[in-house]
């Protein structure tokens, strides 16, 4: 089989267990993982033709799971925060059910509520500044400023594989810090 030609026939033979392998690592789930599987093998399926062969399958198709494992967390992180309440409903030409955000009323709060979060605040600047330095950078640009991943990785040179680590290592060293300060 020449170099840049693709063999979908044997992907899962050949590449499943080791996919798994490197997803099962990265999303701790082994539905989630075997789920990014099918959806790298059907999205290798609809941009084989993109296929140049400038790397092996094996490769190509790691870089298309990476590329989902970096959706699934977006997708996860977007939907944080979220409590939903599900409805049903019975009328008289209609019957169903929908889903309904549940926000908090963010103007019902009291004044101990806003020294908490006047404290809570302080507690987490103090954290940042003792965790990695670069750690700390990258996480307020993103978090707290809310500049865009490629400006992110722009400025520090990074991947944006790599920036999604240095949040977590972050967010992993920020909740240590908070657990004995805070606490």
């Amino acid at each position: 089989m020449p170099s840049n030609q693709l063999d979908p026939n044997k992907w899962v033979d050949r590449y499943s267990d080791y996919l798994f392998n490197y997803t099962i690592v990265r999303v701790n789930d082994r539905e989630v993982a075997n789920d990014l599987i099918s959806e790298t093998f059907l999205a290798g399926l609809k941009s084989a033709k993109n296929f140049k062969g400038e790397a092996s399958e094996r490769t190509w198709l790691i870089s298309i799971l990476k590329r989902k494992i970096i959706d699934h967390y977006r997708r996860n992180n977007s939907k944080k925060g979220q409590a939903e309440v599900k409805i049903n409903y019975t009328g008289e030409d209609s019957e169903g059910e929908w889903l309904e955000e549940q926000v908090a009323d963010q103007f019902d709060r009291t004044a101990e509520d806003e020294m908490e979060n006047n404290e809570l605040g302080l507690a987490i600047l103090d954290c940042l500044d003792s965790i990695n330095e670069k750690q700390a950078a990258i996480f307020k640009r993103k978090t707290i400023d809310g500049v865009d991943t490629e400006a992110i990785c722009n400025e520090f040179d990074i991947t944006p594989s790599n920036l999604w680590v240095i949040i977590h290592r972050a967010r992993t060293a920020l909740a240590a810090c908070m657990e004995k300060n805070w606490f």
